[in-house]
């Protein structure tokens, strides 16, 4: 049991340091072009290596903007998570469960979805050419998602021994 608990907790931190990293990377969506690669993130917009804010249609941009706000609360979640995890270890009674801890991760799990989603839904018309594709960081935060909800699950599941 302690080799499982320790094994969802490796796994917990690789999800929250992947989270941070494809909400911070520019390279959700990712191509190349006749001045090089170029990169488009949550953030930026980099051309062969010259980055600015990005330009997508005025009604796009609120929906840009949620994609934002969904994955920065999904790092605080899943943060949030990892912390109370650590706090029920230590406080919790034996035979009881990680409810709390498991909540949380599948709020987080929630957020990583609708994020994801919106993106997924509302912008690769922006991206048509033959060599556009998606970038590490959406395939990152389709990870993270997976994880957090898998990770979610066994905290609801699993009795501290």
């Amino acid at each position: 049991m302690l080799v499982l608990l320790a094994g969802i907790f490796v796994v917990h931190i690789a999800t929250v340091v992947m989270l941070f990293v494809s909400t911070i990377a520019n390279v959700w969506m990712a191509g190349t072009s006749a001045q090089g690669t170029n990169s488009t993130g949550l953030w930026l917009n980099c051309d062969a290596g010259k980055c600015h804010q990005i330009a997508f249609a005025e009604g796009d941009m609120p929906s840009l903007k949620a994609v934002q706000a969904f994955m920065i609360l999904a790092i605080i979640f899943s943060f949030v998570s990892l912390v109370m995890f650590v706090v029920q270890l230590f406080t919790m009674e034996k035979g009881k469960r990680f409810y709390i801890t498991g909540a949380i991760m599948l709020i987080c799990w929630l957020f990583i979805l609708i994020a994801v989603s919106i993106y997924t839904a509302r912008f690769p018309h922006y991206f048509t050419a033959p060599k556009d594709h998606h970038g590490y960081s959406f395939i990152l935060a389709w990870i993270c998602f997976c994880f957090s909800f898998i990770i979610g699950i066994l905290y609801l599941v699993l009795r501290k021994k």
